[in-house]
């Protein structure tokens, strides 16, 4: 493969696990320079961005490079500039050649368990602190205290970083099998296993294991035969006292198209949310991230951080990484009204979100129809749902008591305050209530 197609297809993993103003900033003008024996040279454009790429991506560059050629050993860094044909030209090779252990850059194939998830770099908030208290019971009795051990919550909240951090202690301290897979690469074994004729082969692999870690459930909604081959695998695994792990991003309960045999053992043991962080949290993670920088943030600038990028975790630390980008390149701290702007140019506006909408949302939610909410109907399964939305509205979005009765087949703003004060009464009884708000609440960030 040419250098060009290499690089683009390396180029193409790495956006797909960073956040936009990180990919920017640090791979804008990269390329691959050459190709020799082995080695893979990477031109980039000063002695800064390849102290970067060199500390914070060299693992995952060079498993992008591996993952396409076999024959890739080695990654070697390379100052250029563009020449007048687009081609980079070499203006120095650098001495900063890293060359890791092949388990130091694969995920290990055994038990898929990626090495940089562990506790000790898994940060400790208000929002997380309750998932992550169970699952540091669960390593001290494995398969007795919570079992299974269920967890879920938005894109970016860090479920699969605390879950494999599990499977990585219990693989470093024990000798127990782990393995750690995704709901949609368990489907394509099974697939594999069926049109190979080795169903028996497939049981028997699952079967073996002291610890099964499985992320995003909510893919097993509505495939029948998937359901069944997890439902028996489950049950042998706990009736052998196997500890199971299991990631989703809404509460089991809620998963459409679920068996109900399967939220039933999915709720077995502990099920644990981890929310939107809040400020106190996203504080905390920025200080954390920002801390081994030449230019800490200020606690102004954290303050700011936390309170103005309220997106997921991974959002916020693709900023907090480009903002300690340009504090180096800049040799200085970053004033707040720089700090501003930059947050400003380089993040999504918030999601401009129509009453219509909501209802939209909420009805399929609830597999309900979207009519039924305005009309005048009093079903129980109706008047839960429509009183969720005008809470919704009046909460989240600030729309008046009688414009969200108008807007709802026209019911009066009494209606609409009682329906919000009811929801706040039955939110401080009802955890499963409270879940599938802020479910609800997370599709509208």
């Amino acid at each position: 493969m040419d250098n060009k197609k290499l690089w683009d297809s390396v180029l193409i993993e790495m956006e797909l696990t960073l956040s936009k103003p990180n990919f920017n900033t640090w791979f804008k003008d990269t390329s691959i320079v050459k190709q020799e024996d082995g080695a893979v040279y990477l031109g980039v454009p000063n002695t800064f961005v390849q102290d970067w790429l060199g500390s914070k991506f060299h693992n995952a560059i060079l498993k992008g490079l591996r993952n396409i050629s076999t024959n890739i050993q080695s990654l070697h860094y390379v100052i250029s500039k563009v020449g007048s044909k687009d081609k980079p030209v070499v203006e120095k090779i650098t001495q900063t050649t890293k060359e890791l252990p092949i388990a130091d850059v694969y995920i290990n194939k055994e038990d898929n368990l990626n090495p940089r998830y562990t506790f000790e770099s898994f940060i400790v908030g208000p929002f997380n602190e309750f998932a992550h208290a169970a699952s540091q019971a669960i390593i001290k009795k494995p398969g007795i205290v919570y079992n299974p051990l269920f967890i879920y919550g938005g894109t970016g909240h860090g479920k699969t970083h605390l879950i494999q951090a599990v499977g990585n202690h219990m693989k470093n301290t024990s000798n127990k099998k782990v393995f750690y897979t995704t709901s949609e690469k368990f489907s394509q074994e099974y697939v594999n296993a069926l049109q190979l004729n080795k169903p028996n082969f497939f049981k028997e692999k699952y079967r073996k294991y002291d610890v099964l870690i499985m992320d995003d459930i909510q893919f097993f909604s509505g495939k029948m035969q998937l359901q069944e081959q997890l439902f028996h695998l489950f049950n042998h695994l706990y009736e052998n006292n196997k500890q199971i792990i299991f990631s989703s991003d809404k509460h089991p309960g809620l998963i459409q198209d679920l068996e109900d045999r399967l939220k039933s053992r999915f709720s077995a043991g502990m099920t644990v949310d981890i929310p939107t962080p809040d400020n106190e949290s996203r504080a905390a993670i920025t200080r954390t991230k920002s801390s081994s920088s030449q230019y800490p943030l200020s606690k102004d600038i954290v303050e700011y951080l936390a309170y103005s990028v309220t997106g997921n975790i991974r959002e916020l630390e693709g900023i907090i990484n480009s903002i300690t980008c340009q504090s180096e390149l800049k040799n200085r701290e970053l004033s707040l009204s720089e700090v501003k702007n930059f947050v400003k140019n380089n993040t999504k506006p918030k999601k401009l979100v129509s009453a219509k909408e909501v209802v939209k949302t909420v009805a399929e939610f609830y597999n309900i129809e979207e009519q039924l909410i305005y009309d005048k109907t009093r079903k129980k399964e109706i008047i839960k749902p429509r009183q969720i939305i005008m809470y919704i509205l009046r909460e989240d979005f600030n729309i008046s008591y009688p414009a969200i009765g108008e807007k709802l087949g026209g019911r009066d703003h009494t209606t609409v305050m009682h329906s919000c004060e009811k929801i706040k009464n039955d939110m401080k009884m009802d955890d499963l209530l409270i879940q599938e708000i802020n479910q609800l609440r997370s599709i509208f960030v």
